[in-house]
């Protein structure tokens, strides 16, 4: 059962409407539909920052989706969630998994480099310079990896791999 928004725009109920309308066309299994439901639900609620419900939703999910393009995804808006409440490892934990499901996810790849940016950072305040230099070169090959993917994107790493001479690999 879809879950009622409370955020309703045009561009959500749209695509509440046209999901339903794809499911009921597609020749998909109970499981399918059901994830599927889970993961819209999930979305809403994460949307909403209701993050408890959203991760609910997402366990539901990943419990019923077969498909490890689909669970990628899952595991990704997982990771986010863990991420934007600070757990950083935890999230780090559902990025890499979600990766060795679909190793193009460049959100992934983007958001495992933020990660370790900001320990990057934080070792550097602490004057840990072995760990912070640690943190910057495992950020520099996820955005080395994420920009090979999607060059059209992630201008500020690709700024920082130039400025900080992390491009070894010259994807840029």
């Amino acid at each position: 059962m879809p879950r009622l928004q409370k955020n309703d725009n045009f561009i959500d109920k749209t695509f509440t409407v046209l999901a339903d309308i794809v499911l009921k066309i597609l020749p998909t299994s109970k499981e399918e539909k059901q994830a599927f439901y889970y993961y819209r639900n999930g979305m809403s609620a994460q949307a909403e920052g209701e993050y408890a419900e959203a991760l609910e939703n997402y366990y539901e999910a990943l419990a019923l989706e077969e498909d490890p393009y689909d669970r990628s995804y899952i595991l990704y808006n997982i990771g986010l969630i863990y991420a934007s409440n600070g757990e950083h490892i935890q999230a780090l934990e559902y990025y890499h998994q979600a990766l060795e499901l679909n190793n193009k996810l460049t959100q992934a790849l983007n958001n495992i480099a933020v990660i370790y940016h900001y320990q990057g950072l934080k070792a550097a305040n602490k004057n840990n310079l072995d760990i912070s230099k640690s943190m910057f070169d495992k950020a520099a090959e996820y955005w080395q990896q994420a920009v090979y993917l999607a060059p059209n994107n992630y201008i500020e790493a690709q700024n920082w791999l130039k400025t900080t001479g992390r491009n070894k690999n010259n994807f840029i």
